[in-house]
């Protein structure tokens, strides 16, 4: 690796033409619009409907609405069509695809192939054909071993298995060379039944906060012909995405971005995103060719992508979808990540999703945007014009607040890692004290209630008669503009769990991480609070069948009270912040080790399991997990440093200081001047000097982590013993990059990769 290696990369990166990209066209040579293209190659609903029996359809419908079990005759129906639906779209092989505790997606896939031997006069003829059984659709056995498991499964115990999700749709994937394989979403879980997966305590959770929301409403709305009760509570999501692409020639000439997904070293250029011009800008020529083939392709597969932009940072930028059912939105979100890294490959373009690719601009999050809806489509959590009347909104509402005020620190642990670590708290993310932001006018009205006043408009910050969601019509000055609709509440992007019109934002999720813990200890966490809330609400109504408003009210107003130290509408930036968060008894778990072990405190594991989410067996292994995943995620940073440090950064080093000293001592033997050659090898060589200790350093500290076989405590000490020396080690090296002459350097720097998209 050397600098020519660099202009070499650099220069094809500016002279590379883009893909053209071929919209399919219909039978008169147009080209289809995205809403023709959209789930084209999905095995959706409606195409079931249409090749299947009626009553083979309706008993999957019923087994969808939680009626009955899928049967055999029924399973072998519907594999038989999305088989023959399958061959029709060139399809030659089938996956289940499930999601396994290590924030990727897995499959193994099986060719429809199947081979018939016949017997003609005691001769044996073999011929082929495709096959699908309703067992292999329902069921298949991948080795459990093999993944995460915190010790549920030893290398001897190996047998898992993966069983279908008949609430997410089965879909196909295009592969290379025109091949294509039939997706089929799954749970993946132990030969005991222990959930191995994301997915499984996900679908748990959905079903327990249904149940929990729909006994709310059963007491507080009477059923009429007119609006007839809700059968199901489902929550929605929406994943907003950030990501880098860099150029994949001058990624392949970094080992930490391949090796750990970020750079372990590199020095902050003079322009990055200081002057705010990257963020809602030109999005570059060939990135937005790339973004819009994953959009045609996602499209396909039935993804909704709404939203692109640049983001803050150089380099960074943004893909939000139309919120869907949380269950499907998580699997769809999967699959926009493996998209964008296909799709990108194309480009020669590398998609990094690691929370903090480059030190010193913004990091990467994945802002989880969640509520409630029912089957009637109602959006729960709506205020609607009046929102201090509207007693089911505020019902749910302070079930929120109560869930995250009594399970904040379990959701801080969701969103732990080792990458994300660098994000938390880096002015450009939400610290690590979980707190609620409600706006001005929400929290007027709570305080309103609490205080059994009417609400002031004034300190609300509207002046109409009544409180509209849209809040106040701003007066521009402008005749030619139009009105504007002002929102309810400004926006607060410090806040790691925001009230944003109809639905919470948590912004703490990590860019690289899957939804599905985060929504299910969301899903879990509220849902104990409905719990509460409904046993209060028994209590105050007595024999009555329905709570009156006064009963409501009443219920309302102690939870308002209860939950008030995790409302915050300030910056939670502010250090003093900090210091009123311990005041209030709000954990600040700055380091992922510490919110580990929230997992298994008492009052977290008891609500999870209670509630059936989770066993205390399933617990353990995922606190396992995440310790050792951790623990692991640092020794590798620390191994590829090392390698940096003395095949790379030392050898660059050392290779200038030998030119500065010959020229030295050239000038010196001709009488010349030489203080400018010896004051900048004064300042190189004890950098050298550093850089040699520190990797020694490194080296001891990685020795010392070897024989530790506890998890936690191999997280303990990756985290507090291993990652600061990191730290220094990258000081040290980004102060040898400033100074060590560029033809000597033999890495891609943060300025190359920034400017070459």
């Amino acid at each position: 690796m050397s600098q020519q290696a660099r202009i070499d990369v650099i220069s094809g990166a500016y002279g590379r033409a883009n893909r053209k990209i071929e919209f399919p066209k219909n039978a008169s040579g147009k080209h289809e619009s995205m809403s023709d293209i959209f789930g084209t190659n999905v095995f959706s609903i409606k195409k079931m409907a249409k090749s299947l029996p009626k009553p083979v359809f309706e008993n999957f419908r019923q087994q969808l609405k939680g009626g009955h079990t899928l049967d055999k005759v029924t399973a072998d129906a519907i594999a038989h069509a999305a088989k023959v639906w399958a061959l029709e779209h060139n399809a030659t092989h089938f996956t289940h695809w499930f999601q396994p505790l290590n924030d990727t997606t897995a499959e193994k896939h099986d060719s429809f192939l199947s081979l018939k031997t016949t017997f003609d006069n005691g001769l044996a003829e073999i011929s082929a054909l495709e096959t699908f059984s309703g067992s292999e659709l329902c069921q298949s056995e991948p080795d459990a071993s093999s993944f995460p498991s915190g010790g549920m499964r030893t290398t001897f115990e190996a047998r898992g298995y993966t069983v279908w999700d008949t609430k997410s749709p089965m879909f196909i994937q295009d592969g290379p060379h025109g091949t294509r394989v039939l997706y089929v979403p799954s749970v993946f879980i132990s030969y005991n039944g222990e959930a191995l997966d994301e997915k499984t305590v996900l679908l748990r959770s959905s079903s327990v906060i249904s149940k929990a929301a729909l006994d709310i409403l059963n007491l507080i709305e009477p059923a009429s012909e007119d609006h007839p009760r809700a059968q199901n509570i489902y929550t929605t999501l929406g994943t907003e995405q950030e990501y880098f692409l860099v150029d994949r020639g001058l990624y392949a000439l970094r080992p930490d971005l391949k090796t750990t997904g970020r750079t372990l070293i590199g020095s902050l250029p003079a322009r990055h995103q200081q002057l705010e011009d990257h963020y809602f800008g030109k999005i570059p020529t060939r990135v937005l060719a790339a973004m819009s083939e994953v959009e045609l392709e996602l499209a396909k597969l039935g993804v909704p992508i709404k939203t692109r932009h640049n983001e803050v940072a150089p380099c960074q930028f943004e893909a939000a979808p139309i919120f869907e059912e949380a269950m499907l939105a998580v699997d769809h979100n999967l699959i926009t990540m493996d998209v964008m890294h296909r799709v990108a490959h194309k480009y020669k373009l590398k998609c990094l999703f690691h929370e903090k690719p480059f030190k010193g601009v913004n990091g990467s999050g994945k802002h989880c945007n969640w509520s409630l809806s029912t089957d009637r489509g109602e959006n729960l959590l709506s205020p609607s014009s009046t929102p201090e009347t509207n007693y089911r909104f505020l019902l749910f509402l302070v079930a929120v607040l109560k869930g995250v005020m009594d399970h904040g620190d379990l959701l801080r642990t969701t969103a732990a890692s080792s990458s994300n670590d660098h994000r938390l708290g880096a002015q450009e993310a939400p610290p690590a004290i979980i707190s609620v932001f409600l706006g001005s006018e929400l929290t007027e009205v709570l305080d309103a209630i609490e205080e059994n006043r009417a609400v002031d408009r004034a300190v609300a910050g509207t002046t109409t008669t009544q409180m509209r969601v849209q809040g106040t019509t701003l007066d521009l000055k402008v005749a030619t503009l139009p009105k504007l609709n002002r929102d309810m509440t400004d926006r607060n992007r410090t806040s790691p769990f925001a009230f944003t019109g109809n639905k919470f934002e948590f912004r703490a999720v990590g860019s690289k991480q899957s939804p599905a813990f985060p929504v299910t200890v969301l899903n879990s966490a509220v849902a104990s609070a409905l719990l509460e809330i409904k046993e209060d609400l028994l209590k105050q109504m007595g024999d009555k069948a329905v709570a009156s408003e006064e009963d409501i009210l009443a219920v309302i107003r102690k939870y308002i009270t209860l939950t008030k130290k995790v409302r915050f509408e300030g910056d939670n930036y502010a250090e003093e912040w900090v210091k009123e968060a311990e005041k209030r008894g709000l954990p600040n778990i700055v380091k992922s080790p510490e919110a580990f072990k929230r997992i298994l405190a008492p009052n977290n594991a008891e609500m999870l399991t209670r509630l059936g989410v989770f066993t205390q067996a399933e617990l353990e292994s995922r606190f396992h997990i995440m310790n050792e995943k951790y623990a692991k995620e640092i020794i590798i940073e620390a191994q590829t440093l090392w390698g940096l440090l003395v095949q790379h950064v030392l050898p660059a080093a050392f290779s200038y200081r030998r030119e500065l000293s010959e020229s030295a001592a050239a000038l010196k033997q001709i009488g010349a001047e030489a203080a400018p050659e010896m004051k900048w090898l004064a300042q190189l060589s004890p950098l050298c000097s550093d850089l040699e200790d520190i990797s020694e350093e490194l080296d001891q500290l990685l020795n010392e982590q070897a024989p530790i076989e506890d998890p936690e405590k191999a997280a303990e000490h990756a985290c507090y013993k291993i990652s600061p020396a990191i730290e220094k080690a990258r000081e040290l090296c980004d102060k040898v990059e400033r100074l060590v002459a560029d033809k000597y350097w033999p890495l891609p720097k943060y300025h190359e990769m920034f400017s070459t998209l």
